[in-house]
C-alpha cells in the first residue's frame, strides 16, 4: 500500500509526496488546487495507474507539506516541484496541474522545459487580478481568519449545486481537506496567484500541451483557458461541461482527455531518493 513521504526543500520546507501505481511506467506528475491536498486526485488513480506511475504532491501550505510563514511566489511553487523530481532522480515527467497547479505548470513549461514531456493544465489562468482581491483576502486570514467562512466560498466555486446537493460525501471530504489548511499556508498561496502573469511568457513554452476549461468555470473561466492555448504553440483546447474541479465532477472525461495527451515515452528514471523521512 502506498505510503506518504516527505523531503526537505532548500529552505528548509517539508514538501510531502506519495507513489501510486506500478515502477516502470511513465510518471504523471499531479498537482492539486489550492486548498486542497493531494487526495483531491483519489478518485482518478485507479484509472491513471492504468498506464502511468502517478506521483502525487502537497504543495506547499497545504496538506502534509510545509506552511512557512509569509508571502509564497510562482517561483518558489515551481521550484519546489524541480527540488522533489530532483531528490527523487527523475528526468522528465508529464504534469497536470489543477487551477494553481495548473499555474505551476505554466512556470514549469516556461522555466524548466527540460523536465516536462507533456503539459495537462487544467481550469486554470496565466492571470487573476486585480491584484486588490487577493490582498483582502490575505488581509482577512491574518487578522481574522475564518475557514469555515473559506470552505462556504471554494465549495461554492468549485462544484454546481446539484452536484452538492446530491454528492454529500465528496462535498464532506473537500470541506475536511479546506478547514485542514492553514491559514497562513493559504495566505502564502494567494499572495503566489496575486503576483502571476504568464500571458507573454506562455509564448515559450514547447511542449506539448493540453489546456481543460470547464463551460460553467466562474473562477478561472473558460475564456481563460483559450488564453492560455492561444499562446503556446499547438496546445489542444478541451471544455467539459461542469465547474471548477473537473477531475471530481466529470471524472471519466476528465481521464480520457489526460490519457489522449499524456501517453509519451518511458521517462521514468528513478533511483532510491536519499533522506526521506
Amino acid at each position: 500500500m502506498a505510503e506518504t513521504s516527505t523531503i526537505d526543500m532548500g529552505d528548509g520546507c517539508t514538501i510531502a509526496y506519495r507513489w501510486d501505481g506500478k515502477e516502470g511506467r511513465p510518471v504523471l506528475m499531479l498537482s492539486n488546487s489550492i486548498a486542497t491536498d493531494y487526495r483531491m486526485w483519489d478518485g482518478n488513480i485507479d484509472d491513471l495507474t492504468r498506464t502511468h506511475r502517478v506521483l502525487r504532491y502537497d504543495t506547499r501550505g497545504h496538506g502534509r507539506s510545509g506552511a512557512p510563514v509569509g508571502s509564497y511566489s510562482l517561483d518558489r511553487l515551481g521550484r519546489d516541484v524541480l527540488e522533489l523530481l530532483d531528490r527523487l532522480q527523475i528526468d522528465r515527467v508529464n504534469f497536470c496541474g489543477l487551477s494553481l497547479g495548473g499555474m505551476i505548470g505554466q512556470w514549469l513549461g516556461v522555466h524548466a522545459p527540460e523536465r516536462v514531456d507533456r503539459l495537462i493544465l487544467s481550469n486554470t489562468s496565466p492571470y487573476l487580478g486585480p491584484a486588490a482581491q487577493w490582498d483582502a483576502l490575505i488581509a482577512g486570514l491574518a487578522t481574522r481568519p475564518d475557514m469555515a467562512a473559506m470552505a462556504d466560498m471554494f465549495i461554492g466555486n468549485w462544484f454546481p449545486p446539484t452536484f452538492i446537493a446530491s454528492r454529500q460525501d465528496d462535498i464532506d471530504t473537500f470541506r475536511r481537506m479546506i478547514l485542514s489548511t492553514p491559514a497562513h499556508g493559504l495566505a502564502g498561496c494567494f499572495a503566489a496567484v496575486r503576483d502571476m502573469d504568464m500571458r507573454r511568457t506562455n509564448a515559450l513554452i514547447r511542449a506539448p500541451a493540453l489546456v481543460i476549461g470547464g463551460t460553467n468555470d466562474t473562477v478561472t473561466l473558460p475564456e481563460h483557458g483559450k488564453q492560455i492555448a492561444d499562446a503556446i504553440p499547438g496546445a489542444e483546447l478541451v471544455l467539459l461541461p461542469g465547474v471548477h474541479l473537473l477531475n471530481v465532477e466529470a471524472p471519466t472525461e476528465f481521464v480520457d482527455a489526460i490519457a489522449r495527451q499524456s501517453v509519451g515515452r518511458d521517462n521514468c528514471r528513478i533511483s532510491p531518493p536519499q533522506n526521506e523521512k
